[in-house]
């Protein structure tokens, strides 16, 4: 499976394969419905979602997904209401069967499983954290934390030991024998996220976990959730319905409407060369200062900066990279590697800030 990536000027990059993903996804759907298997591969299957419906009584999930997961990437997948977002995620772990289409992960075939193996998988390699915490309320947060390791055959020192180390990780430090209506919101997400972290999987997937808490909650277990992903390196899906958090967490972001993809990329991309319309709204009202990379607004090397002006990276963000252009009485570089590729100075980085105070 190959993605197209997206480049400053608009137009299609080369497609990239990626070799060895973490998770891999090819031509998945999702029809709910008696006969759902009876209509992919037919004409009706290239109606939209409500023409189906009103013909067949047939809804369509999930059309036709696919993209692969980098290992150790955080891959955002997010869109509204009814997009299809929560579906897909219940998909890839087969809480919901698919219709058709195949799930990999890193090389086993979730799809072609069977029941044990199955079962195995989603115990050992992979976590999921959703918006309600599922709590034992009867349990300390300690066990709680260590509940999979139980249910996994685990002696209960080894995994009073593992347990206690995520608490410790997660910054729970001191309430491992509070009981869960004990904590405060944010707080019991912790351990969610702890007893997840405590399976050791080889992925993690979130379905939109954080909606309920309060802004300033969410932006600490955002923040968290980064930390988290720094130490332990955790291949990560992560399922919103809110832009801010998108570009914030995701190293790249799949983009859904009425159950298919509209574009994939990373959060400059997706802000800078927007897909269509429905890209181009959602991301209207974000400050292109503090996503776009210098890359979206340089201009050519024409050989007439000094070579002792100042050095940026292409990928840094306009908004960090600000003050030194501001600052510098001149054009300075912006190189990738050892290669200059462009040049920037005050009216390029001008042009974005003003923009954004003219919206």
């Amino acid at each position: 499976m190959t993605t197209t990536a997206i480049t400053p000027e608009g137009g299609q990059a080369s497609p990239a394969s990626m070799e060895n993903p973490a998770l891999h996804v090819d031509g998945l759907w999702k029809i709910f419905g008696p006969r759902a298997d009876k209509i992919i591969g037919t004409e009706q299957a290239n109606l939209s979602r409500k023409e189906l419906q009103e013909k067949t009584g047939h809804v369509v999930g999930i059309r036709d997904v696919s993209f692969d997961v980098a290992p150790g990437e955080v891959f955002v997948v997010m869109g509204l209401s009814g997009s299809g977002k929560s579906t897909l995620v219940r998909l890839l772990t087969r809480l919901i069967e698919p219709t058709a289409g195949t799930v990999e992960l890193y090389g086993e075939k979730i799809t072609g499983m069977d029941d044990s193996a199955l079962l195995e998988t989603r115990r050992r390699k992979v976590s999921m954290v959703f918006q309600h915490f599922g709590l034992l309320p009867h349990r300390k947060v300690v066990d709680n934390v260590g509940f999979g390791l139980e249910v996994r055959g685990e002696g209960k020192s080894q995994r009073r030991n593992r347990a206690q180390e995520m608490v410790d990780l997660v910054g729970l430090s001191g309430y491992e024998n509070n009981f869960p209506d004990q904590l405060s919101g944010g707080m019991q997400q912790r351990v969610g996220l702890a007893r997840a972290l405590a399976a050791d999987p080889e992925i993690l997937m979130f379905d939109e976990p954080f909606s309920a808490l309060d802004p300033l909650i969410r932006r600490d277990m955002q923040n968290e959730v980064i930390r988290l992903h720094e130490e332990v390196g955790k291949t990560m899906v992560f399922i919103t319905h809110d832009l801010a958090e998108a570009l914030k967490l995701g190293d790249r972001i799949l983009i859904m409407r009425d159950g298919e993809i509209v574009q994939i990329g990373t959060p400059d991309e997706v802000v800078g060369a927007p897909a269509d319309e429905y890209v181009r709204d959602f991301t209207s009202e974000v400050p292109k200062s503090h996503v776009l990379t210098l890359k979206w607004v340089m201009r050519p090397d024409t050989g007439e900066v000094p070579a002792d002006a100042p050095a940026l990276p292409h990928d840094q963000i306009v908004r960090d990279a600000a003050r030194i252009v501001l600052d510098h009485d001149g054009p300075c570089r912006v190189v990738d590697g050892d290669k200059v590729v462009g040049v920037v100075d005050d009216e390029d980085i001008l042009r974005v800030v003003v923009a954004e105070e003219a919206h």
